[in-house]
């Protein structure tokens, strides 16, 4: 069982620990899983509107462009064949959906593999709460540089912490999300993940041993 430190993000200072249930953190990462349900997760993305035109949509064309016989040139009924210049797409791209069905126990599988593989290289963070009195970016810079949180940041915070939301909001590195949203493909291109002990997923109820006491200056709790 992997036993994280909780920090306080103004100082970056230990309040206590808490171990992540080893079902979530804890498991061999399934590769094989994980690049079936990021592919999907892809191509979900894509809005399928690529359309070309065939011989019948494009405009002209309406006659035989000469007579079948006599001409000595190839037989034509039209010129909006596509060999014709101004012609129809022959097997072009229409609109259609790029979704893949996958089951929910791969999509679980496959965010709990991305976790393990994040709690095994120590890029998961866990901060006691969040102390934003107001919206301020500049104190969400502060609280990534207590955490030395490097790189690109994936923090999930609830729906209801809207100073949270609003202070992260104009920094480029930081994408927010919310606990119910989480999912392997943004776990997989972040380079640390920051939870609260609210938002840390878990098959059961997390317990927070308390660490040494620690004066915080500055600390509201």
């Amino acid at each position: 069982m992997t036993t994280v430190t909780v920090r306080n993000p103004s100082s970056g200072r230990k309040t206590g620990s808490v171990d992540l249930d080893p079902e979530v953190f804890g498991i061999e990462p399934n590769v094989y899983v994980m690049h079936q349900v990021v592919t999907a997760q892809l191509a979900a993305r894509r809005r399928g509107t690529q359309s070309t035109k065939t011989r019948s949509e494009v405009r002209g064309g309406g006659s035989k462009p000469w007579r079948q016989k006599g001409t000595g040139r190839a037989r034509h009924g039209s010129t909006r064949n596509p060999q014709w210049r101004g012609g129809g797409v022959a097997l072009g791209p229409k609109p259609r959906s790029y979704r893949q069905r996958t089951p929910k126990k791969m999509v679980r599988l496959a965010l709990r593999s991305a976790l393990s593989d994040r709690a095994r290289d120590e890029k998961v963070v866990v901060v006691d709460r969040w102390r934003f009195e107001s919206p301020r970016t500049k104190d969400a810079v502060a609280a990534l540089a207590a955490l030395k949180a490097e790189g690109r940041v994936l923090l999930v915070a609830q729906r209801d912490e809207r100073e949270v939301w609003k202070s992260f909001a104009n920094l480029p590195q930081v994408h927010l999300i919310s606990p119910e949203e989480l999912n392997a493909y943004d776990v997989l291109v972040s380079d640390v993940v920051v939870f609260t002990l609210d938002t840390l997923p878990s098959t059961a109820p997390a317990e927070v041993e308390a660490g040494e006491p620690v004066a915080d200056e500055g600390d509201e709790s």
